[in-house]
């Protein structure tokens, strides 16, 4: 039976704007309160999404959160209609606004963690929603998420879902953001990786200084435990304080992984060699080969990695078996990195090509290639009970396309995010999006 990696790309969402909401992220922050293109933002990642189809790679979409969240203003005390909600924030509590507008949810990266099949107790396709809680914006996504997913891969046979790890501190869980698996063929049993920053109970583990590590190392054995993955399958990894105090909010800001190999920055772990050898070690008890390839920071510097996102980038298997890296444009405007990258692909590696993308609006904000997409790893009979309204076509792109520019605005300020109109716009746009890819009434104006 074929087996697929398939790319569920986030969907940019019409309240796309630069807020500045999240601490530690270099270009978030450094981006805070410049006027955004939400359409151009949709129009971009729809494009790399239509690219890669059009390439052969297995695509998908997963629906973007209904914003400003009203529901999660009232939870804090505001009241009246929802026009009268939003104008009590916006004139008493404006950062709460905006973190309520927030359409960060097109990072899906960290929308769950993914376990396989071929990996889990019960052979099924396991998703475990992330909490997302070290940010107020980001941790009000989780029930949409878990309901969209739960559209998206309904069929109880196949798929197992489960609820976030509650919302605490000790269980701060990022997602597939920090999780990379690796194996022969995506339907063979593999090695699933988990990247911590911090550990809740067990203080030999050192911390970041100045920004926060997101990710326990007790909510990735949690996620583990979960999804009856075994022992043997499973290595956890910690990333270096010190380059997550450089900006590095995420692994996948600094290491990338696909099919059995693993590029990665020099600084990027603790106990690089130990986990290296683990990793080689466990893969080839289930018949496959490690590779590793390290980028030494002679070549390219934590500063150059976090401000081109080289290693936000997708790593993609060839059918000659040799792969391909999308990387942003920022990575061809970065002297070192793309020399890096031209001596890469010319060395007759495993990497043999690279292909950029323009994905400014989403940069800008945070978020690069890797960032935009949620790998989940399907055989034909799995991905024939995915819901098809989610998988990308020539025809669904048409359409998509044509749904962002009836429904989009191209210029979002943080005076725009006060505008009632917004939350009406949004919601009539999602209405329609819900019908476009199939998936029911997912969204709380439509349940309620």
């Amino acid at each position: 039976m074929k087996s697929y990696e398939v790319n569920f790309d986030g969907l940019v969402g019409p309240t796309h704007n630069y807020g500045g909401l999240s601490y530690g992220n270099v270009a978030s922050q450094s981006n805070s309160q410049q006027s955004s293109n939400p359409k151009e933002a949709a129009l971009q990642g729809l494009a790399k999404m239509k690219a890669l189809m059009d390439m052969g790679f297995q695509q998908g979409v997963l629906a973007p959160q209904e914003r400003p969240d009203v529901a999660a203003l009232r939870r804090l005390g505001f009241a009246g209609s929802d026009a009268q909600v939003i104008e009590q924030a916006a004139k008493e509590a404006m950062p709460l606004l905006v973190a309520s507008c927030s359409a960060s949810s097109m990072w899906v990266a960290n929308a769950a963690t993914v376990s396989p099949s071929a990996d889990t107790a019960d052979g099924r396709v396991h998703f475990t929603a992330a909490n997302l809680n070290c940010k107020y914006h980001r941790s009000i996504e989780h029930p949409t998420t878990s309901r969209v997913l739960g559209a998206m891969f309904a069929d109880q046979q196949h798929f197992a879902h489960h609820a976030a790890l509650p919302a605490v501190a000790q269980f701060g869980d990022e997602g597939a953001a920090n999780h990379t698996r690796f194996c022969r063929a995506y339907g063979e049993a593999g090695v699933e990786f988990f990247v911590f920053g911090r550990s809740t109970f067990d203080s030999r583990y050192p911390a970041p200084q100045k920004y926060p590590a997101r990710q326990t190392l007790e909510a990735s054995q949690a996620v583990a435990r979960l999804h009856g993955l075994r022992e043997e399958g499973v290595v956890y990894a910690q990333q270096n304080p010190s380059v997550i105090d450089q900006g590095v909010f995420h692994n996948d800001v600094i290491a990338v992984g696909n099919g059995e190999v693993l590029f990665y920055h020099e600084d990027a772990f603790l106990e690089t060699e130990k986990m290296l050898a683990e990793l080689s070690s466990k893969l080839a008890k289930v018949g496959g080969k490690f590779q590793s390839v390290c980028v030494p920071r002679s070549a390219v510097t934590v500063d150059d990695a976090v401000r081109s996102y080289l290693f936000n980038s997708q790593l993609l298997s060839r059918p000659d078996g040799s792969m391909l890296l999308i990387v942003p444009e920022e990575c061809r405007s970065n002297e070192r990195v793309w020399q890096y990258l031209q001596g890469l692909t010319g060395a007759g590696g495993v990497i043999r090509e690279v292909k950029v993308f323009d994905l400014k609006q989403s940069m800008q904000n945070g978020g690069g290639p890797a960032c935009l997409r949620l790998r989940v790893a399907l055989n034909e009979t799995e991905l024939a009970a995915v819901n098809p309204g989610v998988i990308m076509t020539a025809p669904l792109y048409d359409s998509l396309t044509q749904w962002v520019e009836r429904h989009y605005r191209d210029r979002m300020t943080e005076n725009d995010l006060a505008d009632p109109q917004l939350l009406l716009e949004c919601r009539g746009a999602l209405d329609e999006l819900t019908q476009i890819l199939k998936l029911g009434a997912v969204y709380p104006f439509q349940i309620n």
